[in-house]
């Protein structure tokens, strides 16, 4: 860092000067001066980093003591992409004489995958905003001075994700009820694996699901908001992946609660299968119909019947709040004898036929009124799948879709982007016998006479000289290095 620390005294503050003697003659400049204030501590910072770099490569390419059984083959100028803008450094390619291995050593101890040109920060800036805008968006913000990379480069990051299980609190939470809430979004694919696969239009949208837990609802002003609540999803296709989602559901469950104080789960949703299955799978857990669709499909079935219609509805809502199936089932007949178009007629019947196809569903909530159940599914699906998803004319195809509600929901849960790029890289490998170790200064010290006495004049770097700092780099380089 001395290097660069000289370089911005000598030129660095010159810029600076300069452009605050330009922002002198108009005040109104005060974009200008940011923008030079910007630049100058950029590359500044770019320096520095470069040249912390360049230290320890210059470390691994001199010191052989530090890196027995690998031998030099090149040096290399090369580029990273960070968030900060793009570091260009020397860096030296290795060959190792015992397993014929060959790399750069400072990419592995930067847990950096071979030719990987964008570091943990950048990648991390790129999701943060790909997941709200668009892969172009995230290329171009990969980081806050002019490096970018191409939407192609955001899409295969994205694709390669995979992710962490939702995080459950230090201790077991007791309540006695749970909701559950679930929904899908149609979001349309522009292909299923590879470009020119959909023969058959119908066959084009992909429907992500989301479920939600939480344990109720409390008011804030005028808005509500979920207590406790977690997020899950993605695209789950099949029965069997579908019940896969539903253990990830109720796994957290079991961990985040104690199930002793656990009474009821309820599951609400608009009857689909796949929402269905779940109640099967927890013994405390009960299906509830969610008003919004059953008034949906109570408004469908009326609508046509103009001054009479609300009378129509009131008569079905009072006989559903009566828990009397047979009074329903009337009303929808005495409505479909009034009705003669017949696209009307179709409307009515389904809407019967749902009605009394989740009749214990419904009743289950009638029932349970005090226990306060409501869904807001609708909302979730709009406000996290569909906002990025499906409500502007996109293209997807089902793995990038995958993801993206993958992404959304690790966003909502409040998981943070750097932890997650940090997830996908699985840890170095490191030799029999050389597990980290954590050296004071008296311990490095006897370490370098050994080395010296052992490699007499090849110990070119005198133990003495060495600055403390330096003592703790050259330390962790041995913790990693040894045994590769």
């Amino acid at each position: 860092m001395i290097k660069s620390i000289q370089q911005f005294q000598t030129e660095g503050v010159k810029n600076l000067e300069k452009t605050f003697i330009d922002y002198s003659s108009d005040m109104t400049k005060i974009a200008e001066m940011v923008q030079g204030v910007t630049k100058s501590v950029v590359d500044f910072g770019l320096s520095m980093i470069a040249e912390e770099l360049e230290f320890y490569d210059e470390l691994l390419w001199k010191r052989k003591d530090l890196r027995p059984d690998w031998r030099v083959i090149r040096r290399d100028k090369c580029s990273k992409i960070t968030s900060l803008g793009e570091v260009v450094y020397t860096k030296t390619y290795f060959y190792n004489i015992k397993t014929g291995i060959r790399c750069y050593l400072l990419d592995q101890l930067m847990g950096m995958e071979a030719h990987a040109r964008l570091t943990e920060d950048a990648v991390a800036r790129i999701l943060t905003e790909a997941v709200d805008s668009t892969y172009r968006k995230g290329g171009i913000n990969a980081s806050i001075s002019e490096a970018e990379v191409s939407k192609e480069t955001v899409m295969d990051k994205l694709h390669g994700l995979q992710f962490p299980a939702v995080a459950v609190p230090a201790k077991k939470k007791q309540v006695k009820t749970l909701y559950i809430d679930a929904d899908e979004d149609h979001v349309s694919l522009q292909y299923l694996e590879k470009k020119g696969d959909i023969k058959d239009r119908r066959s084009n949208t992909y429907m992500p699901k989301l479920v939600y837990v939480y344990e109720g609802v409390e008011a804030e002003g005028d808005r509500h908001k979920l207590v406790g609540v977690k997020y899950f999803g993605g695209g789950y296709e099949g029965s069997r992946r579908t019940s896969e989602m539903w253990k990830e559901v109720f796994g957290y469950i079991a961990e985040a609660y104690d199930e002793k104080t656990l009474e009821r789960i309820y599951i609400n949703g608009d009857g689909a299968e796949w929402i269905r299955s779940g109640e099967k799978l927890h013994a405390d857990a009960k299906f509830v119909l969610d008003r919004f669709h059953m008034h949906k499909y109570i408004l469908a079935a009326t609508s046509h019947l103009l001054d009479s219609a609300q009378d129509a509805r009131s008569e079905i809502f009072r006989a559903i709040n009566g828990k009397r199936k047979k009074d329903v089932e009337e009303v929808f007949d005495r409505i479909m004898e009034v009705t003669e178009n017949a696209s009307k007629q179709k409307a009515v019947e389904t809407s019967k036929n749902y009605i009394l196809g989740h009749w214990t569903a419904i009743m289950t909530g009638v029932k349970n009124r005090k226990d306060n159940i409501h869904c807001s599914a609708e909302g979730h699906i709009s406000h996290i799948f569909a906002d990025r998803l499906s409500s502007r004319p996109l293209g997807w195809s089902k793995v990038g879709a995958d993801k993206m509600a993958r992404l959304r929901i690790y966003q909502k849960n409040g998981g943070d982007m750097l932890e997650l790029v940090r997830y996908q890289k699985a840890e170095l490998p490191m030799a029999a016998g050389c597990e980290e170790i954590i050296y004071n200064s008296n311990q490095m010290f006897q370490m370098e006479r050994a080395n010296r006495k052992r490699l007499g004049n090849m110990a070119d770097m005198p133990v003495y000289s060495i600055p403390y700092p330096q003592i703790k780099k050259i330390a962790a380089l041995k913790n990693h290095i040894w045994g590769l």
